[in-house]
């Protein structure tokens, strides 16, 4: 992470050009030399309802910059640990969006990640609605198989829907017929759903492990990761209404009961700890819902955090 203390200039948060926590801009997509890539994926065409999550990208990156004061890392006082020292995080701006075109824009957020693993680097996408998660997991075809983790509140695993096939209520199905998806653990699913009963059965079928709000409360973060296989590198999808409203409104599709940051950060920590993470992606922050600003600053907060929990020394 940059900072201007060394140089004499005090550079604060709202000042500057917004990059994703302060980072360098890299629009050479094949010249990333980093340990993490930012990119952001502004379509939100795939929604059912109410749009705006174009707009998540700028405004988890106009939050995200509230963590880039000019400390060497984060320091947890609870773990004593330094996190983020050292880690070099560049941002490759946005995929390219075509209006009205799912392929094309899908195909050029593909692109973003495909890059981005080919430099070796961890790619970290921000959406957009959940729709890019399906290019993002079609960049890993060739890859070493993984297992896929869904933090959300919806189920995400319609097959078809009057044509539709990669809208923002498919990922988790379209993910499912990857050979190089091992599996899915879905976590948050609650309440009425988007997803009627036959497309649970066929999750289920399918391999999925779905828990609700409460039965990840129940369990605890320990044993709520620990059912994911051990030894498998994982991939994290966490759709930002899988938190409860109360602390993330800005969201096109808003659910009671779900997670608070806590619920989320500590099952990620474990995660994180016993996995290779081998993507992110995190989606469905729509700003112009919230104007505190709060549910951008859960999304940046989350993000950099995990991306802590998996660079930690010892």
């Amino acid at each position: 992470m940059t900072h201007g203390y060394d140089s004499g200039r005090l550079n604060l948060p709202f000042t500057g050009i917004c990059t994703f926590a302060r980072s360098p801009y890299q629009p050479d997509w094949s010249a990333l030399d980093a340990d993490v890539a930012i990119l952001g994926a502004p379509y939100d065409a795939g929604t059912q309802w109410r749009a705006g999550a174009r707009f998540g990208p700028r405004g988890v990156r106009e939050a995200s910059t509230l963590f880039s004061f000019g400390h060497a890392g984060a320091y947890d006082h609870e773990d004593d640990v330094t996190y983020l020292e050292g880690v070099r995080i560049v941002d490759m701006g946005d995929a390219d969006i075509v209006h009205t075109d799912t392929e094309t824009s899908h195909a050029n957020i593909r692109k973003g990640v495909e890059a981005a693993l080919k430099a070796g680097t961890l790619p970290v996408t921000i959406g957009g609605d959940h729709s890019i998660n399906i290019p993002c997991i079609e960049a890993y075809e060739g890859q070493a198989p993984f297992h896929v983790l869904q933090i959300d509140a919806h189920l995400d695993f319609v097959d078809v829907r009057h044509g539709v096939t990669r809208g923002h209520g498919n990922p988790m199905r379209r993910a499912s017929e990857k050979p190089w998806v091992s599996g899915l653990t879905q976590l948050g699913i609650r309440n009425v759903s988007s997803t009627a009963r036959e497309g649970y059965e066929d999750a289920r079928a399918r391999g999925s492990d779905i828990l609700s709000v409460r039965q990840v409360r129940k369990l605890g973060p320990e044993a709520t990761a620990a059912r994911i296989p051990e030894g498998v590198p994982v991939y994290i999808t966490i759709d930002i209404d899988a938190f409860c409203p109360s602390i993330a409104p800005g969201t096109g599709t808003p659910s009671h009961g779900g997670f608070l940051y806590y619920d989320v950060l500590e099952v990620l920590q474990q995660v994180a700890r016993s996995h290779k993470v081998v993507g992110i992606d995190l989606v469905e922050v729509a700003p112009d819902y919230d104007p505190t600003g709060s549910t951008s600053i859960l999304a940046a907060q989350v993000l950099l955090n995990l991306l802590g929990f998996i660079f930690a020394k010892g």
